[in-house]
């Protein structure tokens, strides 16, 4: 439990945090940890952040964020960019994901999320 709560406060300092250097580790290190929750709170900060740069990792990477392999992760992060209130950076991500990405079913997430969006 105290594990968790000091966990959740970095991850909430390296969302909240400038720095490339602290999106370079939220992606290296929360993105590609063995734990689920790591990579959903990881993937919460960086949609959280909306720059093109956090999102493309949660949108376009394969195994990250929306195309994880574990099911709550990747609704978990689906579910924080539809609450999004600026969608603009979301919307512009996906649908270059959509069109340019090499992976049939990376571009079939974003189309899909995408969708999602539009009804939102």
């Amino acid at each position: 439990m105290k594990k968790e709560k000091e966990l959740k406060k970095i991850i909430n300092i390296l969302e909240k945090h400038e720095d490339p250097a602290a999106l370079e580790l939220l992606e290296e290190v929360g993105t590609n940890s063995s734990c689920d929750e790591v990579r959903r709170l990881t993937a919460k900060a960086l949609v959280s952040k909306n720059t093109p740069e956090s999102l493309s990792i949660v949108i376009s990477y394969t195994g990250k964020g929306i195309n994880d392999l574990s099911t709550n992760v990747a609704m978990s992060t689906i579910n924080e960019i539809l609450s999004l209130k600026d969608k603009e950076n979301a919307i512009k991500i996906l649908s270059e994901t959509e069109k340019i990405h090499e992976n049939q079913n990376v571009k079939e997430t974003a189309r899909s999320v995408k969708a999602l969006l539009n009804f939102a």
